[in-house]
């Protein structure tokens, strides 16, 4: 986390901050409760009197950070002032009628020091606010980067933001250089630099090839926002400036409804680039470090309700009209708190200097008017490879001393037949479900049935080493969290144990076609059986790369109760087999069918014809109910043709 020296005023009322065009957009709207911002950030004081009485909601999952006293609770609350501060209060923020969604992903150590979140802790934050129907997504903070390459996880998440239409809004960094910083370079998200009141670039503002296409300057020094305090408070960086444009962005989706368009997230990301002041416009020492440009309130809001942009002249801001800059605080340079430079799921994504969100579903999951804290249980049903880890390097010189110097614990057959003779400490270690080589769960079974939890965790363990098997399933409940012995933080899941299966592709694709003809059969049948074959391992393919997910949201959990029920779709595979057909796209959308206190999902595969591509396709659709830790197929496969 990158600090600047701030002032504290608990006398006076923060200044209007000198953005041009924003009391004309004020003029119309204030945001509107219909539009959510999901903030990733510290947890926020939601008694703080600024943002008391703004539409927030706070979760509080057992995978997240839901207290905090020190650095990150100041970090978050300050943003979510800049974006849902009151009118009537000390900040006035930029959007104070929308709805807020907070989802804590940073904390504070016993020492004060700041807990950082890792690629994946990420991934899971912004799949709950995709779920919970955010507009907007702000980040204020990234994890610098020499490539600006997420690890998969985090990649495949934002590309899956970016299909629902949710608008990522991330800080470029700190570091003042050019560099970049995820998720800030990813595509799809709308990097923003921090600038003066003047629209000099900050020096502490990066830059980069890929941020001259999807990243923009908006005003970042001397940010006026709430203080723990009970006071205004000014800080200055990337984070602040991103906060400011999540804000625009909202307000800008309020224009559309206001206006009786459709809230388009996308479109309004485009506006915000295309009408962006470039050095063309407006020279600067070094063009690159203004990114695609300034940001251009007035631009973006003509571009996007009226499809142009209007001339230089009429929103240029005269000097006498100008507001007041807020009075630059005594700052130093930028200390860094954390700093990761590697690039993986478990690399660390630290504030920028300044993060909050928020956001929401629908009238009725929401407070009106109020903040809430809501306590969060989240199902999982989670697909991967079972692995195992010691929690500390002193349980793990613990349990080697028992077993002795003969024993490696690293090698998983050694350790096996350590935990044939001892079952009982198979409870010692921690339990890993690993997607690739990223641990995304903790298993820790509880109940009646724990004995039973970790005979099936022995056996799964010593299928993958004797059998090939590849994939697990996981269902369950986030409890917690658990710190793994290389200091990563990891979800801790009580697993369902009758939802609990071990395979391997062979043996599902085996079960959907039978044996192979025998060597005499007909070519025929031979080619038939082949044709069948690679399509079921085709599908389970896509299911486990392509869609490999963390199995939290509804969709995703209905796609992978799908790949693991594979018996369902024996008739699919055999049909499209005889038809020379293919597997073209796989698709999971809110079914409309289903019993009241059902989550039903229709799983749809659309298959083509490989020899006349102009033929109709045929569809089939899988209802999967995820409303129970474990699914349930709820209809008859249904099938038709598609033009």
């Amino acid at each position: 986390m990158f600090r600047v020296d701030c002032t504290v005023d608990t006398r006076r009322a923060a200044p209007l901050l000198p953005i041009p065009g924003l009391e004309e957009v004020w003029a119309q709207t204030h945001g509107d409760s219909r539009i959510c911002i999901a903030l990733l950030d510290g947890p926020i004081n939601l008694s703080h009197p600024t943002i008391s009485a703004a539409n927030l909601t706070q979760i509080t999952s057992s995978s997240l950070y839901p207290t905090s006293e020190g650095l990150a609770l100041e970090h978050g609350t300050h943003i979510a002032s800049i974006l849902f501060g009151q009118h009537e209060s000390l900040v006035r923020g930029l959007a104070p009628k929308c709805r807020g969604l907070v989802l804590p992903i940073f904390g504070d150590q016993a020492d004060g020091s700041l807990v950082p979140c890792s690629q994946l802790d990420l991934a899971r934050a912004m799949t709950q606010a995709a779920e919970q129907g955010a507009h907007i997504i702000n980040i204020s903070g990234g994890e610098f980067s020499s490539t600006g390459k997420a690890s998969p996880i985090l990649a495949d998440t934002v590309k899956a933001c970016a299909q629902q239409g949710i608008l990522i809004i991330a800080a470029a960094g700190n570091q003042g250089c050019d560099c970049l910083n995820v998720p800030g370079a990813l595509p799809s998200v709308l990097a923003v630099g921090a600038m003066d009141t003047q629209g000099h670039p900050l020096l502490l503002s990066n830059w980069g090839e890929i941020y001259e296409t999807q990243g923009i300057l908006a005003l970042g020094q001397d940010i006026p926002g709430a203080s723990l305090e009970g006071g205004v408070v000014t800080h200055t960086g990337t984070s602040y400036a991103t906060a400011i444009v999540s804000g625009i962005a909202a307000l800008m989706l309020s224009l559309q409804l206001l206006y009786g368009q459709t809230p388009d997230p996308l479109a309004v990301r485009s506006a915000l680039l295309r009408s962006a002041i470039t050095c063309d416009d407006e020279s600067a020492t070094d063009c690159r470090r203004l990114l695609a440009g300034r940001l251009n309130v007035r631009g973006a809001v003509a571009l996007l309700l009226e499809g142009e942009i209007p001339k230089m002249s009429e929103y240029h801001q005269s000097s006498e009209n100008a507001v007041t800059p807020v009075i630059p605080a005594d700052s130093g340079p930028p200390m860094e708190f954390v700093q990761a430079h590697q690039t993986s799921a478990d690399a660390q994504i630290i504030p920028a200097d300044c993060g909050c969100g928020c956001g929401g579903k629908g009238g009725e999951n929401c407070s009106c008017g109020k903040s809430s804290q809501v306590n969060q249980i989240q199902q999982v049903y989670a697909l991967g490879k079972l692995g195992y880890d010691f929690g500390s390097v002193a349980q793990r010189d613990s349990l080697q001393q028992d077993v002795g110097a003969g024993v490696n614990l690293d090698d998983h057959a050694q350790f096996l037949d350590y935990l044939d003779a001892n079952p009982w400490v198979a409870g010692n270690v921690t339990w890993i479900l690993n997607l690739e080589a990223t641990s995304i769960y903790a298993i820790a079974p509880q109940g009646a049935f724990a004995r039973e939890t970790y005979e099936r965790l022995r056996q799964f363990l010593k299928e993958q080493l004797t059998e090939g098997v590849e994939r697990i399933s996981l269902p369950g409940l986030i409890v917690g969290q658990t710190r793994l012995i290389s200091g990563q933080t990891v979800p801790l899941v009580v697993p369902e144990l009758r939802g609990m299966y071990s395979w391997t592709t062979r043996a599902l694709v085996e079960l959907v076609t039978g044996a192979a003809p025998a060597a005499n059969a007909k070519e025929e049948k031979k080619s038939e059986y082949h044709a069948k074959v690679e399509g079921v391992t085709n599908f389970l393919n896509r299911i486990y790369y392509e869609f490999r997910n963390l199995g939290l949201t509804s969709a995703q959990r209905a796609l992978n109760y799908a790949g693991v029920n594979i018996a369902r779709t024996t008739e699919i595979f055999s049909s499209t087999a005889t038809a020379n057909m293919e597997l073209d796209s796989i698709e999971v959308e809110p079914s409309p069918i289903g019993p009241p206190g059902s989550d039903c999902w229709d799983v749809r595969l659309t298959f083509f014809n490989v020899n006349n591509e102009r033929a109709s396709r045929r569809a089939y659709q899988i209802t999967v109910n995820v409303a129970a830790v474990c699914p349930t197929i709820v209809a008859q496969t249904r099938s038709w043709h598609v033009r």
